[in-house]
């Protein structure tokens, strides 16, 4: 595979837009969607864009961050990528990383621009949530602040990838919000924080050993699985109670997932793209129901 295309990690785009693809459909429930409606698909395609830069980005500073570190070098477990690998160079995810910090800034502010009235506050509000989007992607484990190493990681990942995605597609299209659209956000981003959990249960030896305090460093193997577990369940909850009864039909693929956590120690990593597609189609279970 070309090292560049494998830098992005392009399993990790479906689970991105999940919230996206969520907070759109209800915004387009609540409105009488007229499939005609031109501002609402661009508003919609440049959502899209704008989080799907920000996930490559973050992949790529993630990249960065671990190998300056050296938090790569032993990785056993996974896919080496490109700097651990050795068929790309420091200088050459640098390069990526200043792309993508602009397609971020291009979309983003498009978005934004399309989406609400121009100088109004809540412009200035999206502006601000951009850029802090921007960061946040970046410094997961990139720079001297970064808040991977400190056990951060699933608050930032709930927070951009499940909250913030959400209730911002339902907002940008609706310039309303309400308190399901809310708990519809913090359910699909418990997943999306699964999936980091995922990761840090399979890194979790290497990552004490370079001094990467993830929570499943933190809560150890056991306590990881009860964390992953809760996860998964508190999501399907906080959907029910919105209404969202269709997403029970995703119950018996993630019975297998956690039962294949609960008793495997190894090849965890085939996990993972078992819930990102599952997070998508939970997310589009919730629109029919």
């Amino acid at each position: 595979m070309n090292p560049y295309i494998q830098s992005l990690r392009l399993r990790t785009l479906p689970l991105s837009v999940s919230g996206i693809i969520l907070g759109t459909g209800l915004a387009a429930a609540d409105l009488g969607f007229q499939i005609y409606d031109l501002r609402f698909w661009l508003i919609f395609a440049l959502a899209i864009c704008t989080t799907l830069s920000l996930q490559i980005l973050s992949n790529l500073s993630n990249e960065l961050g671990d190998a300056l570190k050296g938090t790569d070098s032993a990785q056993q477990e996974r896919e080496a990528y490109g700097l651990q690998s050795g068929t790309l160079t420091e200088q050459s995810i640098r390069r990526m990383i200043g792309l993508f910090i602009g397609l971020s800034v291009l979309f983003g502010s498009a978005l934004v621009w399309v989406a609400l009235p121009l100088w109004s506050t809540a412009f200035f509000v999206f502006l601000g949530l951009g850029l802090l989007a921007i960061i946040g992607a970046m410094t997961y484990t990139l720079g001297k602040h970064n808040y991977g190493y400190k056990g951060l990681g699933d608050i930032g990942v709930f927070l951009f990838f499940g909250l913030l995605s959400t209730m911002g597609a339902y907002y940008l299209q609706t310039q309303t919000m309400t308190y399901p659209i809310a708990l519809c956000g913090a359910a699909i981003g418990m997943p999306c924080v699964g999936v980091l959990n995922l990761n840090n249960i399979r890194d979790m030896r290497n990552d004490i050993t370079h001094g990467k305090r993830t929570l499943a460093s933190r809560l150890g193997t056991n306590g990881s699985r009860i964390y992953h577990t809760a996860l998964l369940v508190i999501c399907l909850a906080l959907l029910c109670l919105c209404g969202h009864f269709w997403t029970l039909c995703i119950v018996p693929i993630w019975a297998w997932h956690l039962w294949f956590v609960w008793s495997h120690h190894e090849k965890l990593d085939k996990q993972m793209p078992v819930l990102m597609l599952t997070t998508l189609a939970v997310a589009l279970l919730a629109l029919i129901s």
